[in-house]
């Protein structure tokens, strides 16, 4: 993808914090000689990838219909919820000490590694034949193709210790854990993320599958009890998380192949393609979209270049891998 690419998207790289002078939405249309780019930024204490590409969708829906009334299909749920034990509204601390982040990144590259439906069907038999099925537990086809990642990018990382601790950050949403659930359309933030923690020397002496279930174990603790304990704590010490506070040895999943990124149309025809711009990047972001083709993942990975260009090289990891694009 040309790097003038990046440019399309508002307020590009732009951090969540300074949504208290920037704005919360952001959008840019970029008219190209064969079609549209739509580059979108919105403050993720606002929303999260639920309720962005709901509103994504009925933005595209109001735009094909040219409804004057503004009506969609699916609405949005605006009523806002907290937890009982919450005064709201909370109070979090935005002194410099608590929001400035000294952090310089590293040279860093992107790529899509596009995984078709047939490969992740394989990923995810193989995963449950050896470490899922016997312990009455079914891992995911997310779970088995970002175990698969990890995998790679330990193997494929410079200078790396047997014995240090490595994690993969996963996005839990709340929606349907909390007890009665939110509705699906409840629009606002409901996600918090989980930490998965293992070393080098165990993941490389285990198949993939194993650390997929690791990661099966941890999704499997989030319960209404476990959520509402996390709102809980944070509410008692808020804080804005800092990213040089998350990123060493870790990799962090973003978004999701559940969202309907290619089912909106606002006129012009679907989706041809869809990627993340530059806001929030690291050494270690991973940024998860559905495929064009159904059943697909596209897995848009932000590492050091000799990282990337190791995984390449890997046989084991790119035998799962269907094609990969340069971002």
């Amino acid at each position: 993808m040309p790097k003038i690419v990046k440019s399309f998207f508002p307020l590009n790289g732009v951090r969540n914090y300074e949504g208290v002078s920037k704005p919360l939405l952001a959008v840019q249309v970029t008219e190209l000689v064969d079609g549209f780019f739509i580059g979108c930024t919105i403050n993720h204490c606002v929303a999260d990838g639920t309720s962005f590409w709901h509103f994504f969708n009925c933005w595209s829906e109001i735009a094909r219909n040219g409804d004057s009334d503004l009506i969609v299909n699916k609405p949005p749920v605006l009523d806002r919820w907290f937890p009982e034990f919450v005064a709201s509204p909370i109070h979090v601390p935005l002194s410099k000490e608590h929001v400035h982040d000294e952090f310089d990144l590293p040279l860093l590259e992107e790529r899509v590694f596009h995984f078709s439906k047939e490969n992740i069907a394989q990923l995810k038999a193989k995963a449950n034949s050896e470490y899922g099925n016997d312990q009455k537990i079914c891992i995911s086809s997310l779970q088995a193709v970002l175990a698969h990642l990890w995998q790679s990018v330990i193997r494929c990382r410079c200078g790396t210790n047997a014995d240090e601790k490595f994690s993969f950050k996963l996005l839990i949403g709340a929606r349907p854990r909390l007890q009665p659930h939110l509705p699906e359309g409840y629009f606002g933030n409901a996600v918090h993320f989980v930490n998965v923690t293992t070393t080098a020397r165990e993941m490389l002496e285990h198949d993939s599958g194993w650390a997929a279930l690791q990661m099966n174990k941890v999704v499997s603790t989030q319960t209404h009890e476990e959520v509402m304990n996390f709102y809980q704590s944070w509410v008692k010490n808020p804080k804005i998380v800092k990213k040089s506070e998350v990123v060493a040895n870790s990799l962090i999943a973003s978004s999701s192949p559940h969202f309907d990124v290619y089912g909106n149309d606002f006129g012009w025809g679907r989706p041809v393609a869809v990627r993340s711009g530059a806001g929030n990047k690291h050494d270690g972001k991973m940024t998860i979209f559905c495929g064009a083709e159904q059943g697909s993942i596209d897995i848009e990975a932000c590492l050091t270049p000799e990282t990337l260009h190791a995984m390449g090289q890997d046989t084991k990891f790119m035998g799962a891998v269907s094609k990969i694009e340069i971002v």
